[in-house]
């Protein structure tokens, strides 16, 4: 390799290694910055929980609360064993395809899948699971929501699904108890799936950072 090429690849690797630095830092100065910095939980309410696998975040809802039932949407025959429909919680979350299909675990990352989604993509999905009551563990937080800001929590989650012909469009998930479904959005570098879930809490007046592109941005806000 000449020199010329040398210090063209030198310089490469130090610029995307700044650009990552400063998109970090940014992210962490963004999760910090409370909005609806008011808010406090109510005693008694809505009960939802925030959970994560150290790359995507969900919202933990009751299938039925509040007159809401997300049953429409997450239908049972969507996923590959119906019985799991029975359990009285979904676990919802928003993401970018191939971000979604290719990194269930860290181990799964790649390069070309993370630059891909952070330049900009459309090709969004819901990920929804039917799960029992979350277990207590670091990466699940409870949140209590007063009804009304349930509701609000609610249909921004319900918006964010692509409805055809008044039925959500679906494909399997990972296993037998969750399943894909098309979304609207465009995911990108500001716009991650944690931004997302960010975005709803926020969108429900609940206390949380005005950036959260990371996990630790949205779980960081609540108690374990």
């Amino acid at each position: 390799m000449s020199a010329r090429w040398k210090k063209i690849v030198s310089l490469s690797v130090l610029g995307f290694a700044t650009l990552a630095t400063s998109y970090g830092a940014a992210g962490m100065v963004g999760g910090a910055l409370p909005t609806n910095s008011g808010w406090r939980a109510p005693e008694t309410g809505v009960r939802i929980f925030v959970e994560s696998n150290g790359i995507h975040t969900g919202l933990v809802m009751p299938v039925v609360a509040e007159g809401l039932d997300w049953s429409d949407l997450a239908r049972a025959g969507d996923i590959a064993d119906p019985r799991f429909a029975a359990h009285p919680y979904v676990a919802i979350g928003w993401g970018e395809r191939a971000f979604y299909l290719e990194t269930q675990t860290w181990a799964d990352v790649k390069l070309q899948t993370i630059l891909g989604a952070a330049i900009g993509s459309d090709r969004t999905l819901m990920h929804v699971e039917h799960v029992a009551m979350p277990r207590s563990r670091p990466d699940v937080r409870e949140i209590m929501l007063r009804p009304e800001e349930y509701r609000k929590l609610a249909a921004f989650v319900r918006a964010s699904f692509r409805v055809e012909n008044g039925r959500t469009v679906h494909q399997y998930g990972y296993g037998s108890y969750d399943a894909f479904y098309d979304a609207h959005g465009q995911y990108s570098a500001i716009e991650t799936c944690n931004a997302w879930t960010g975005d709803a809490l926020r969108h429900a007046g609940v206390r949380i950072g005005g950036w959260t592109p990371f996990p630790v941005n949205v779980l960081g806000w609540f108690a374990r």
